[in-house]
């Protein structure tokens, strides 16, 4: 049987996995992720690699990473909360430990594929992602390939101008007004709390067991959601749009912003608007990644 070692970076933990060409994880789990530096972080990943190689032939490694991957050179551009993943090349060094073939893609951009590869988007040719969370970001995806840009900055719909760029230009990009950061943020403010004493969990908790603010600025939030996508419907008009990110599992979310976009629709759309939640959570990384792995051209 043909297997895989697969690796999620992420600003906390690594997660691996060895899989099978079907994306099902056969083993895994999860380290700290290092913050001493490179080397501590290539000397993890082939330690895990050489862990496994006592029960498994593997026939490369995939990589799920932050930032601006660029996925033939193996390099990382952009920035993330691991500063010395940047400006080296990754797949290179990875290779020259392990002696094994490796791809490169980003987090974002893995999460999409696995829902087009097994998930909400299976068998669906043109569909967007879009994650919600501290930001907003996302891919666009056209026959199973990410429409990177030609500065890899495809999907990063949180940079999209929503408010009074005049006025107010700090608060201006639908990431600064719609994320579940803006959203808790914002009732801080109202309710004159610390900053960073609420959480999107928090929040909505808050507005179940009747708080007013709290239920208010959902609502608010919801309705910016809803703006965004109302945008990117018509600037992409793709047949799917899917939402992630920590808050998609609610499904009141996904329920009360398909009902700001009816109301959109009733007001103003000539398309009828929707989104679904997208199907994977924790392991949706590594599935992609397997997938960008299997599918390079």
């Amino acid at each position: 049987m043909k297997a895989y070692m697969v690796f999620d970076i992420g600003g906390t933990y690594i997660k691996y996995a060895v899989m099978n060409e079907q994306g099902m994880k056969l083993e895994g789990g999860k380290v700290p992720t290092p913050q001493e530096g490179l080397e501590t972080f290539l000397q993890k990943t082939s330690e895990i690699v050489t862990q496994y190689r006592q029960s498994y032939v593997f026939q490369g490694i995939a990589l799920s990473s932050p930032g601006a991957v660029d996925v033939k050179s193996g390099y990382i551009g952009g920035a993330s909360a691991i500063p010395y993943i940047h400006g080296v090349p990754m797949t290179d060094l990875i290779k020259e430990r392990t002696g094994l073939d490796v791809s490169i893609e980003n987090d974002a951009n893995c999460a999409a594929l696995a829902e087009g590869w097994l998930g909400a988007a299976k068998e669906t040719d043109y569909y967007i992602c879009i994650v919600i969370g501290t930001g907003i970001g996302g891919s666009i995806v056209m026959n199973q390939t990410i429409i990177r840009g030609a500065s890899l900055h495809g999907g990063e719909f949180g940079y999209m101008i929503m408010g009074d760029p005049l006025n107010n230009p700090m608060r201006s990009t639908w990431s600064q007004v719609a994320s579940t950061n803006a959203l808790v943020q914002e009732v801080e403010r109202r309710k004159s709390l610390d900053k960073g004493s609420l959480d999107g969990e928090k929040v909505f908790r808050m507005a179940a067991e009747g708080d007013s603010i709290a239920n208010e600025c959902i609502t608010i939030f919801y309705k910016k959601l809803a703006a965004g996508i109302y945008n990117i419907k018509y600037a992409l008009d793709p047949e799917k749009i899917l939402i992630g990110g920590g808050i998609s599992k609610r499904p009141e979310v996904i329920e009360c912003i398909n009902q700001e976009l009816k109301r959109l629709k009733d007001d103003i759309s000539t398309l009828t608007i929707s989104v679904e939640a997208c199907q994977f959570d924790n392991d949706a990384n590594l599935i992609g990644a397997l997938f960008h792995y299997l599918n390079r051209k």
